[in-house]
């Protein structure tokens, strides 16, 4: 598994994490979707670079073009419901993929642990496709290895690129092991140290699900 971070050399990326993290912009909801969605636009660019492609010849009004376009067969799957604009974003890019979303939620018991419940997948058949897994915090890693697994029963991709906006190094190192001999491309814009009796990571942001479209029951 390989790892590649967005973030370094800074760039325009790191006010758009800076606006999600801070707490007094994060009150508009609208903003800190639309950041969400600009950091995916960001994170497809910089997986675009390294998609195989094949040159063809573009008629123009005055002449015949030669470009180089993309070959691979892409799936964007994110994880419901922070995942959307960042799959929005991603979307943006991509336009000609294809789509899978899964339901993935803690379910915390009256002692204060939870576990992983996958509720719902839809998407299409995977084998031989590059599959983007988006989800926009990497905490424990366990709701990303469920939603991953999930999506497997679709088929085996060739490969995946699995985004996350923050993470933390627990998660990272889980996902490092979990994933240790598959063909993935892990993508990070921040890795945080630390993450709370609750597994939020600190200083992370919050709950991203909850910023973006309210909170939930």
């Amino acid at each position: 598994m390989e790892i590649k971070y967005i973030n370094q050399p800074p760039s325009i990326l790191n006010q758009f994490i800076a606006e999600i993290r801070d707490q007094h912009i994060q009150t508009d909801p609208l903003r800190f979707r639309r950041n969400l969605e600009r950091i995916g636009e960001i994170f497809a660019y910089e997986i675009s670079k390294t998609l195989s492609y094949e040159e063809k010849d573009v008629q123009t009004p005055l002449g015949v073009a030669k470009e180089f376009l993309p070959q691979e067969k892409l799936v964007i799957a994110s994880i419901l419901r922070a995942g959307i604009p960042l799959h929005n974003g991603l979307l943006n890019y991509f336009d000609r993929c294809e789509n899978a979303f899964v339901s993935a939620f803690r379910k915390y018991n009256e002692d204060g642990h939870f576990e992983i419940n996958i509720e719902y997948i839809s998407g299409p058949d995977l084998n031989g496709k590059t599959l983007i897994l988006a989800d926009p915090m990497l905490a424990t890693g366990s709701s990303l290895e469920l939603a991953f697994q999930a999506l497997k029963a679709n088929g085996i991709p060739a490969h995946v690129h699995i985004v996350c906006i923050i993470a933390s190094q627990a998660g990272v190192e889980y996902v490092q092991n979990m994933l240790a001999d598959e063909p993935v491309t892990l993508w990070l814009a921040g890795v945080d140290e630390e993450l709370n009796a609750k597994s939020y990571i600190i200083p992370g942001l919050g709950d991203a699900g909850d910023l973006a479209y309210g909170s939930k029951l």
